[in-house]
């Protein structure tokens, strides 16, 4: 391998890293779902304001793409939402195991937007995660709501994943995120406007220790993981792209592990089928790089 494809490589996976720490981090932070993430797209979105002002790019589009970029947005926030709360409500490790089924989801919905049929292979792969979920969910019956919500998030992710697929065709991927973020810390704002929580946004403690978290979140996690991802695949496909962040939940898994040890320990049966969505997803993505050869 060519020192500059090693360099690469090698970034690619500092990121999918810190795409698992992402979940740390919401272990970490002691605020609400919704303030964690309102902070996350703020955060966000300002630093990709930043970075739009000193490469010169241009913030105009019209009133048509800002309502779909708008529904992106509360659909990106929806998910973020969810995928803290179902950490919130059981614990790391379930959760990016309902969220490595993301993948499964958008081998249905895909179909729907690009007006294509399901292929046999899909059908199978996606029953042998269904078994993958009925293991987990008979293992740990006790994490119901946070394996409901995994469930709900990655769905969530998935069907953004592929209308914005479609909307990067029509613009830059940079432009879209922004206006996607700001537009996802307006409907939180609106939402906790309306149930008198707004409030709650604002930390506590000057000096606390949320802060840096946040600020890391919002910055490390979102506005450079983002930029970054974007600048990469200037040198690597996007299959390769995608099918090295489908290790972000076995990244994050052992990441939890480490830092949180006893309270992310999980019953085999849980690994069990935590391996057999894995499976399906990476062999999905193997057969698909084979059919389109």
């Amino acid at each position: 391998m060519q020192k500059n494809n090693l360099k690469h490589f090698f970034h690619l996976h500092f990121l999918v890293l810190i795409a698992g720490f992402t979940a740390i981090l919401g272990e970490l932070i002691t605020n609400s779902s919704e303030v964690i993430v309102w902070h996350r797209m703020l955060i966000g979105s300002v630093l990709l304001g930043l970075y739009m002002l000193f490469t010169n790019r241009s913030f105009k589009i019209d009133f048509g793409l800002f309502l779909k970029y708008s529904f992106l947005g509360l659909i990106i926030s929806l998910h973020w939402i969810t995928f803290f709360e179902a950490i919130e409500q059981s614990n790391i490790s379930v959760t990016l195991a309902m969220f490595s089924t993301a993948a499964f989801f958008t081998s249905l919905i895909e179909p729907i937007f690009y007006k294509r049929n399901i292929v046999y292979y899909e059908v199978i792969l996606g029953f042998i995660v269904v078994c993958g979920i009925f293991l987990i969910f008979n293992a740990e019956f006790k994490y119901l709501n946070g394996i409901i919500l995994g469930l709900i998030s990655a769905f969530l992710a998935s069907f953004f994943s592929v209308l914005n697929g479609l909307m990067v065709k029509e613009n830059s991927a940079i432009l879209i995120s922004f206006f996607e973020f700001i537009t996802g810390v307006f409907f939180i704002s609106i939402f906790m406007i309306f149930n008198n929580e707004f409030s709650s946004i604002f930390i506590d403690k000057l000096l606390s220790i949320n802060y840096l978290y946040i600020f890391l979140l919002g910055s490390i996690c979102t506005a450079y993981a983002f930029m970054a991802s974007v600048y990469l695949l200037k040198y690597i496909s996007p299959y390769s792209l995608v099918l090295t962040y489908n290790l972000e939940p076995i990244y994050g898994i052992i990441l939890a592990l480490m830092f949180f040890g006893d309270n992310e320990k999980m019953s085999l049966p849980f690994y069990i089928g935590f391996f057999l969505i894995l499976f399906s997803v990476l062999t999905n993505m193997y057969i698909k790089k084979k059919v389109n050869k």
